[in-house]
């Protein structure tokens, strides 16, 4: 459009100039022969005649000046907007090469550093995903060993990602800016022996007369969602507020309901972040025990609970800073409170009844210090935590819940990483931890002379994580979950919220995961699960899970 503009003031400029000149050439030629002809009869009897002739002559010539004036400032404003358009079209050009240049930087930085780098509220709850926001352009064929996506795919689909930032994908009652993310997982699983879960086993059972020794199936059901909005800057602080949905709510009573998997509620906070410190109000991850084992297997329920992985999304208030300890190095200070959980399974219903852990009156409350260091150009992290929570059983029975713990980040080499957790505490069965017990009776909880003793645990786990390529990313983990035999025989026969005879579990993992693209994921797990009891010895059960899922 800018030339054709450009070549039609050439144009108009030439034939102007050509017309000018032939004017001024004809104007002179007549007027040199008005002078060289000899002056006439009629000229010399009437002289005012003649001077008519020279008056109209000078107007002409005045006529022409001021035509030709007019042509010069024309021309000079046509190439003043000449200059104008060329100066747009320099921009124009520019814009796209940067444009064109941050795509390509960003292609080679997800080829080179993390393609499967997921974005957005669902970012934090996959595993083996770190954290990027730019979740948000994971997105990419299909098979392993077969069509790569090439660097022009990605930076197609980059492109494309930049320019739907003109658009409005998801409109929102406010002003305000709100991102949906999420993955559609599909999984493949069987299991030989008894498991409590066919899809998400934790524990291994002694199996059953008349069983058939395993299991199949297949579900979607640990699909998620994830909403991200991002309000105003509040007292110099940026707010923004998440919510995260999944589909492993329970199953409704109809037939083949174990397809149609209720929608549940997994975290959903509100932040406020200033430079070097944040609020975050909502419920969260417990903040002192960060991090779980990578598995797509086991996104409803995080790798290896019940066997070392003390986690639970729990409504708090904490409070976050950041101290810069130097160039490469940092210091996270982490406190706040807590939902009193204890592991109970609430009455059915929809009214709310207290449980030991709101019978105290007071809340559960949580620290955590946490050093990082940059190595390898990947962070080398050490953090310790603590927890307390008071517990009130009825009849002036209290049990004091706590918990040490440890998790460690360690990069070994630019492909190969270190990650676990360590833990030691007591009543923790509402972190998962006791098997899921945090305490043990003598008799019927309901009866006032029934004994109640507090079941001390101790666990952990271990991770290690090696990516040989952008791609590809193997991972082989180990738990443990050990309750003190002593309290287990505190009793004769004792009674728990849940399995009163576990004495010991543990489980182990391998899995490998592939990304075609950045929105596309394959990935195989083998799972071995062995569970000891106080009175039949240790079961053991396997389980391979395929998975394919689609990231948005």
């Amino acid at each position: 459009m800018g030339k054709n503009k450009t070549r039609w003031f050439e144009f108009v400029r030439w034939v102007t100039l050509i017309g000018a000149l032939a004017w001024i050439t004809t104007g002179n030629a007549q007027e040199a022969a008005n002078r060289a002809a000899p002056p006439s009869a009629d000229s010399v009897r009437n002289p005012e005649s003649s001077s008519d002739s020279v008056r109209e002559l000078r107007e002409q010539i005045r006529d022409l000046q001021a035509a030709v004036a007019g042509l010069r400032s024309d021309w000079r404003r046509a190439l003043v907007e000449t200059a104008e358009l060329r100066r747009e079209l320099d921009q124009v050009r520019a814009r796209t090469g940067l444009r064109d240049a941050l795509l390509r930087d960003a292609v080679a930085e997800s080829e080179t550093t993390n393609p499967g780098a997921a974005a957005g509220p669902f970012q934090d709850s996959m595993p083996g995903v770190p954290q990027n926001a730019a979740p948000k352009d994971e997105k990419q064929g299909h098979g392993m060993g077969e069509h790569e996506a090439s660097p022009e795919e990605e930076y197609q689909l980059l492109a494309g990602k930049v320019d739907d930032q003109y658009q409005t994908k998801v409109e929102s009652a406010s002003k305000y800016r709100l991102r949906l993310s999420g993955i559609v997982l599909m999984n493949l699983a069987s299991n030989q022996g008894t498991v409590d879960s066919i899809d998400l086993p934790t524990l291994a059972y002694a199996r059953p007369a008349g069983n058939s020794g395993g299991s199949f199936g297949a579900t979607l059901r640990q699909s998620e969602i994830g909403f991200e909005a991002f309000g105003p800057i509040v007292a110099g602080a940026r707010t923004r507020a998440d919510l995260q949905l999944d589909l492993a709510g329970g199953f409704p009573s109809v037939p083949n309901g174990i397809n149609s998997g209720l929608v549940r509620l997994r975290t959903g906070t509100l932040r406020m972040d200033w430079t070097n410190t944040s609020v975050v109000v909502g419920q969260d991850g417990i903040f002192f025990s960060p991090g779980s084992p990578t598995s797509f297997a086991s996104l409803a329920v995080p790798a290896l609970s019940y066997a070392g992985n003390l986690w639970s999304w729990v409504p708090q208030i904490r409070v976050e800073h950041r101290v810069t300890l130097g160039e490469d190095s940092s210091l996270l200070l982490q406190a706040g409170i807590l939902d009193p959980v204890s592991g109970e399974a609430p009455p059915a219903g929809s009214y709310r009844s207290a449980g030991p852990g709101e019978s105290s009156r007071q809340p559960a409350y949580g620290t955590r210090m946490a050093w990082t260091r940059n190595v390898f150009g990947a962070p080398l992290r050490v953090g310790v935590g603590g927890f307390y929570s008071r517990q009130d059983y009825g009849f002036n029975r209290t049990v004091d819940g706590w918990a040490g713990m440890t998790d460690i980040e360690v990069p070994l080499r630019h492909q190969l990483s270190l990650s676990g957790k360590l833990y030691r505490g007591k009543a923790l069965g509402g972190l998962y931890g006791g098997i899921g017990r945090s305490v043990l009776f003598s008799g019927d909880p309901t009866l006032a002379a029934t004994q109640v003793q507090a079941l001390n645990s101790v666990g952990g786990w271990a991770q290690l994580k090696y990516r040989p390529a952008n791609k590809w990313e193997f991972n082989a983990a180990f738990g443990v979950d050990n309750p003190y035999a002593t309290d287990l025989k505190y009793f004769p026969y004792p009674h728990a919220y849940g399995d009163a005879t576990l004495a010991r579990n543990q489980a182990s993992f391998v899995n490998m995961i592939y990304r075609p693209r950045s929105d596309l994921l394959f990935s195989a797990e083998y799972r071995h699960l062995t569970t000891y009891t106080i009175t039949d010895g240790g079961n053991s059960a396997s389980h391979l899970n395929l998975m394919m899922g689609v990231l948005f």
